[in-house]
């Protein structure tokens, strides 16, 4: 549970929109985000909720309470204790709907990304035009060190939507608008925590919400803009950061579909990944002409083979910590169960 700093939302105050920040140890990158929200133009009637996910150092907590008590943004800041982005993404809906109950839209932005400044009002209008559920829009990569062509040709570094309209499915938090509805229907815990050192908590959402029929809807015009630090572009980086998508995909996949048959289809579908991703790697160094967008489909396929071995990829468990390799009960289990 988070812990709540203290807090009494005035009377008059009845925001129509919400943004959410979960932040883990970037203090200088969460007064950008901030310091964006400040200046965004056409939308005034929102409130802010950071969550700290940092319970020792509190160093966006302190950035926080700053800005909130200068009072050029309304909101507060909770501690979530329990490490994990899924664990501060559920305590950011969670408080904000709670301390909210007008608010008819979420959003969420990172703590390393700053918003456009028509970021806020596009989202809420492309959401009621639209009559959409979710609404996404891109985040544009901003790289610390110069990156070479074959980074920004990555599929990890640019959205796979380029146009404005419906989309059967968004692909990330970083940048997305959710409806009251959606989250009162999907109910606790909105993010599967088991995501929470392997990533991909917001992929298995969003797929989960494509289930439900809920629409989704994207606006190409709705920039955020995210710092890339120069670890992250290290060839080293990138390859497993493929092969932790792979094993991502394959664990949402694995919610999906239960029993034996669900684990036959499984089994065939890594078959099939190996198969055909050579066939992808290829199409893609012809498209891009470099070898590192074109191993993307290569370490998708070993992730997902992996991972149906037990093994998941936390490369978000510590900061010193690019991959490791650990072996998951749950999967384990739901594999013995699912051969009976």
């Amino acid at each position: 549970m988070g812990d709540r700093s203290n807090f009494t939302m005035s009377a008059a105050a009845r925001p129509e929109a919400v943004v959410c920040i979960p932040t883990f140890r970037r203090p200088a990158g969460l007064r950008k985000t901030l310091a964006s929200l400040t200046a965004q133009a056409g939308a005034k009637n929102f409130a802010v909720v950071v969550v700290e996910n940092d319970g020792e150092k509190l160093e966006g907590k302190r950035v926080a309470d700053s800005v909130f008590a200068s009072q050029v943004l309304y909101g507060f800041c909770a501690v979530e204790r329990t490490q994990g982005n899924c664990s501060a993404i559920n305590t950011a809906f969670r408080t904000a709907r709670e301390h909210f109950p007008a608010a008819e839209f979420f959003l969420m932005i990172d703590d390393d990304e700053e918003a456009a400044p028509t970021w806020l009002a596009g989202m809420i209008e492309t959401a009621r035009s639209s009559g959409a559920d979710l609404v996404g829009g891109p985040v544009v990569r901003r790289f610390e060190s110069d990156a070479p062509a074959s980074l920004r040709k990555h599929p990890l570094f640019y959205s796979t939507i380029t146009r404005s309209g419906e989309t059967a499915v968004l692909h990330g938090t970083g940048n997305c608008l959710i409806r009251r509805r959606v989250l009162e229907t999907l109910g606790e815990p909105m993010l599967d925590p088991r995501f929470n050192f392997l990533g991909g908590g917001d992929m298995d959402l969003f797929t989960r919400c494509q289930l439900a029929g809920f629409r989704s809807y994207w606006n190409a015009e709705a920039r955020v803009f995210e710092t890339v630090p120069a670890q992250r572009t290290k060839t080293r980086w990138v390859l497993r950061r493929s092969i932790a998508t792979g094993a991502i995909n394959y664990r949402i996949d694995q919610k999906r579909y239960q029993g034996r048959s669900g684990a036959a289809w499984l089994a065939l579908k890594n078959v099939i990944s190996v198969a055909i991703a050579p066939f992808r790697a290829a199409r893609a160094l012809l498209a891009t002409g470099h070898w590192l967008p074109a191993s993307h489909p290569l370490c998708l396929s070993i992730g997902r083979n992996l991972a149906a071995f037990g093994l998941a990829p936390t490369p978000y468990q510590a900061a010193n910590v690019t991959l490791l390799f650990e072996t998951a009960p749950d999967s384990a289990a739901r594999t013995r169960r699912s051969k009976g």
